[in-house]
């Protein structure tokens, strides 16, 4: 960087191996010591793959609750935990320019698009996804522990694959990057889709390298039960196509968030005092 140079855009293949050296050597003292992260439901934890793990993704800032519950599966069932990231994490500039070259990759990101997102599942991999996509990072400070819409593109996919889906509640990421705004007219001139503005904005830009830096928080996970649509849905879909398999899907997802919704809410009256 400092050479003038501008990194090119790497295609690395996902690796296992990287990931666990990573997750032992840089991970585990973060996330035993600094986020102190738990897993709570293990009895919900399913014992077979392929499986959608489905979070709700928040704090405006390094996806460190990510990276927590990645590295606390793997501690549990050593699983290989993948990320489904949106195409910017592999292509805009700015991330190309800022993170290592080909790191998302080797760590196991997986893009969002449908044929990335098969040939995952016919791996029979385990993908961590945030349904609420970027307006769940883009709500904001006011708008904390409040899920947004869900993508219903995770259902259609769960639904085609018969793929369960893991519902995981984080307690804890939304004070990870206290204070924040999104400003969407700045995020729309930079081409990006959120442009997350806090107290810590100007260390942020004196020194690009503590992006990764976050206040301490306690990440707490619980783990629900899978939920595996065609199982309680068949009737109602079968024969059903176009607009009104879409207005399933829909719908299904709206059930889905309303339930991951009101599990949230409860928990964060239970623990408010920990926050």
């Amino acid at each position: 960087r400092l050479g003038g140079r501008s990194p090119q855009v790497v295609q690395t293949e996902p690796d296992p191996a990287y990931q666990q050296v990573f997750q032992q050597e840089i991970l585990a003292p973060i996330v035993q010591h600094y986020f102190r992260g738990e897993l709570h439901g293990l009895e919900n934890l399913p014992s077979t793959k392929p499986v959608i793990v489905a979070l709700n993704h928040a704090g405006m800032c390094f996806p460190w609750d990510f990276l927590t519950l990645g590295f606390l599966l793997n501690q549990q069932r050593g699983w290989f935990v993948q990320p489904l990231a949106h195409p910017i994490f592999f292509d805009h500039p700015w991330l190309v320019w800022w993170l290592p070259p080909g790191w998302a990759q080797a760590l196991g990101a997986v893009r969002a698009d449908r044929h990335s997102f098969e040939l995952a599942m016919s791996q029979k991999a385990v993908l961590l996804y945030a349904p609420e996509g970027w307006r769940g990072l883009a709500k904001g400070w006011g708008h904390r522990y409040q899920l947004d819409t869900f993508d219903p593109s995770f259902v259609q996919l769960s639904l085609r694959h018969r793929t369960p889906v893991l519902p995981v509640i984080c307690m804890g990421n939304e004070y990870l990057h206290p204070f924040t705004v999104n400003i969407r007219w700045l995020a729309n001139w930079l081409h990006m889709p959120l442009f997350p503005v806090s107290p810590l904005l100007l260390v942020f830009i004196l020194f690009p390298s503590m992006g990764v830096w976050v206040v301490r928080s306690r990440l707490r996970y619980y783990v629900q039960p899978l939920w595996q649509g065609w199982e309680t849905e068949t009737e109602r879909l079968t024969g059903v196509t176009g607009a009104s398999n879409r207005t399933q899907t829909y719908r299904m997802a709206e059930v889905l968030r309303s339930h991951m919704q009101a599990t949230l809410s409860g928990l964060r009256s239970t623990t408010r005092h920990l926050q």
